[in-house]
């Protein structure tokens, strides 16, 4: 494998693993994503190929038929899928985020329930968290849950961009409680909702409209959800509790901040190659541009943004393998890795001059997949708030 985004430390498990992503990547991936993507198609093969090798399950542990692999490895697969196209590491994305909610906050008869199936990729994830006059305010959702007489629920209220909307079996969706808590954060409850795949109303009460149509991030259904008195078990509640919905939600998306960063990685490694092969095909002025100091500082710099950008999700994810708190190092490592892979795009988009502007070439693709890491699971300004109040509770004057 080339030199850039190399791990240190990894066992041979590890290794054999990301051996197989890379070359599942270059054979089955990258020769057809742009062909797939421009044509915003569902990439069915590719995901059959990925349940072939275990990927649906890699973090879900043996005893429920998964692999039990470890965060840093999922990280590195992502890393290595994005490389190929990013859209398919969104199908992945949400998926794992569900598991490891109910791996580390589900009730027994829970795991049970849904990982098995979870790991062959038989039940596929979505998570839902996001309205549509909301982003990162997670405190103004107004999608309710009304508890009933005899102790079941009834879900009103809409949704957006949930990735694999469509695809979906089974979404964990925050909902707001009354709790009778005085903070709004202790009156949110997610639920496990079950649904059949497609659009429409894909379960009573519950309708997927369809497939939003995106600038990029094409291939992969991202939809909304309108539910309309859906009644659903007091057992759906993740965990069995309510009112612990916003405590579980933002686990996830500390895992999944980790993904996107990984996204992030992936596609900048990729800009990176294609900026730098296309740098030695060109000649202008009798000499492959490669050659003139300019191109050459940029793939410089290109090269450096990359590494950076990778070392630091590995330390995020790794801070998590071992139990550590890493909200700060998880933000950090997206938001530095995002605002690196636009930089990075950018300057193989500019190496590739006219011909970055065609649709023929790959870097045209990567140039708007670049523009969602900017703002997926928290943007760039939520990240530093996050960054920046943490480090702050650190350095307290005292």
């Amino acid at each position: 494998m080339p030199r850039l985004c190399q791990t240190e430390g990894l066992t041979e498990d590890q290794s054999e693993i990301l051996k197989a992503v890379h070359q599942f990547v270059e054979n089955e991936i990258i020769p057809v994503a742009t062909e797939l993507e421009h044509a915003d198609e569902y990439p069915q093969e590719i995901v059959d190929g990925l349940k072939e090798l275990g990927v649906f399950g890699l973090m879900i542990p043996e005893e429920y038929g998964g692999l039990g692999e470890s965060l840093l490895t999922y990280a590195l697969c992502v890393e290595e899928i994005a490389r190929g196209w990013m859209s398919v590491s969104g199908v992945i994305n949400t998926h794992f985020i569900v598991a490891y909610m109910l791996m580390q906050h589900g009730t027994e008869e829970q795991k049970q329930k849904y990982l098995p199936r979870m790991a062959t990729g038989e039940v596929r994830g979505a998570f839902s968290m996001s309205e549509p006059g909301l982003g990162s305010d997670v405190s103004a959702i107004s999608t309710k849950a009304t508890k009933k007489d005899d102790g079941s629920y009834s879900i009103t209220g809409q949704k957006m961009w949930l990735t694999n909307g469509g695809t979906s079996t089974l979404i964990a969706v925050l909902t707001k409680t009354d709790e009778g808590a005085d903070s709004v954060y202790k009156n949110m409850t997610t639920f496990l909702v079950e649904k059949e795949p497609g659009f429409g109303e894909t379960a009573p009460g519950l309708t997927i409209p369809g497939k939003i149509d995106k600038m990029g991030y094409k291939g992969v259904d991202t939809t909304e959800a309108v539910f309309e008195n859906h009644e659903i078990a007091a057992e759906q509640i993740l965990g069995g509790e309510p009112g612990q919905g916003f405590y579980q939600m933002m686990d996830g998306v500390e895992v999944g901040r980790v993904n996107v960063a990984a996204r992030a990685c992936g596609i900048a490694n990729r800009a990176f190659e294609l900026g730098a092969a296309y740098a030695q095909q060109r000649e202008t002025f009798g000499k492959p541009i490669a050659q003139h100091q300019a191109i050459l500082f940029r793939i410089a710099e290109m090269a450096t943004k990359v590494e950076a950008a990778h070392t630091m999700m590995v330390r995020a994810a790794r801070l998590k393998d071992k139990g550590e708190r890493m909200d700060v190092e998880a933000g950090m490592a997206k938001m530095l890795a995002s605002e690196y892979c636009s930089e990075v795009v950018e300057a193989s988009f500019r190496i590739h001059g006219g011909y970055g502007y065609s649709k023929e070439y790959e870097i045209e693709r990567l140039y708007r997949e670049a523009a969602f890491m900017l703002i997926g699971e928290g943007t760039s300004d939520i990240q530093k708030m996050i960054i920046g109040r943490s480090l702050l509770k650190e350095y307290k004057l005292r």
